[in-house]
């Protein structure tokens, strides 16, 4: 449940620290919980990032990467993570793809010191590429069938599926009411605050003094999409890091920033990419789910669906 905010009181505590080229916020409603909480999502955290991880060579999603062996064991968490993406894919009809890595072949060079989420592009072209339907699991086994030629990429869904993991392993483990919230994909389990959690939503989650606004959430998660924060130089264009499976490129960007509420943070996540893939088709896409969403577009505009509420400026 989502409805328009102030404050909240009540006795909540928060941390918030560097993670992913963004920054994790954990709040909670008993003080006395936020050490143990976080080293419970801390936990979650690296199991995660040693899983499903592009940036480290070690982590088994690199090396399934590399494998070109067919068939492959993996790991409860990244069976499980895999398992999400794939859910997000179908739900989404396909804007959503894990396959996407192999679509935009990226030569990066190291981000500027402005902006650390950043990369520079030398060369960009696309390449023939499947479809997340191509990949099997196997339950039994526990293992994933990955054909020649995909390259995985859990970008558009771990973080999210992580954030919902935290927050449930947290209010499971301490008792108290608990947000999470990963760069923007956030997640609540437990009983929330009197007049909810107060969530404030910007177009640039990097800086916290520019405009927003504060709404309230209650249960489930909230996830927005953005053209304006990531990205890499393509010589001297600008190429977001949303890509549109069915093209390879990135999507044409008719909504700058999508916000999504759901009954999870992996399910709002999806809906937000999915929305800035489909374009000027999203609120048809999200009004038919009954998804509270707020859309702001290219040229600043916004509309807001279903039961988004009421909004506080901040």
């Amino acid at each position: 449940m989502m409805r328009s905010t102030t404050a909240a009181a009540d006795r909540l505590a928060g941390v918030r620290w560097p993670l992913w080229g963004g920054y994790a916020h954990l709040l909670v409603t008993e003080p006395e919980v936020l050490k143990p909480a976080r080293v419970i999502v801390d936990a979650i955290v690296e199991d995660v990032d040693r899983a499903a991880s592009l940036f480290r060579d070690d982590s088994e999603l690199s090396r399934l990467n590399r494998s070109r062996n067919g068939s492959m064991r993996v790991s409860a968490c990244l069976y499980e993570l895999l398992q999400s993406a794939l859910r997000a894919a179908e739900t989404t009809n396909g804007a959503v793809d894990l396959t996407v890595g192999v679509a935009v072949q990226r030569h990066a060079a190291r981000a500027p010191a402005s902006d650390p989420t950043a990369s520079s592009v030398r060369t960009v072209s696309t390449v023939r590429r499947h479809s997340w339907r191509a990949l099997r699991l196997d339950p039994q086994q526990r293992s994933v069938d990955v054909p020649d030629g995909i390259e995985l990429d859990l970008g558009a869904s771990a973080k999210a599926v992580t954030a919902d993991l935290a927050a449930r392993a947290v209010a499971n483990q301490t008792g108290c009411g608990v947000l999470v919230n990963l760069g923007g994909d956030l997640a609540i389990a437990g009983a929330a605050p009197t007049g909810g959690w107060p969530i404030r939503i910007a177009d640039d989650h990097r800086n916290d003094n520019g405009p927003g606004l504060t709404v309230a959430l209650s249960t489930g998660g909230l996830a927005t999409s953005s053209t304006t924060v990531r990205g890499w130089w393509s010589g001297d264009r600008w190429l977001h890091h949303i890509v549109d499976p069915v093209t390879g490129w990135p999507a044409r960007v008719v909504w700058r920033t999508v916000s999504v509420a759901a009954g999870s943070c992996l399910e709002a996540n999806a809906a937000a990419m999915a929305a800035i893939v489909m374009g000027h088709n999203a609120p048809v896409w999200l009004t038919a789910r009954r998804h509270p969403s707020r859309l702001v577009a290219a040229d600043g505009s916004v509309t807001t669906l279903g039961a988004w509420p009421q909004e506080t400026a901040s």
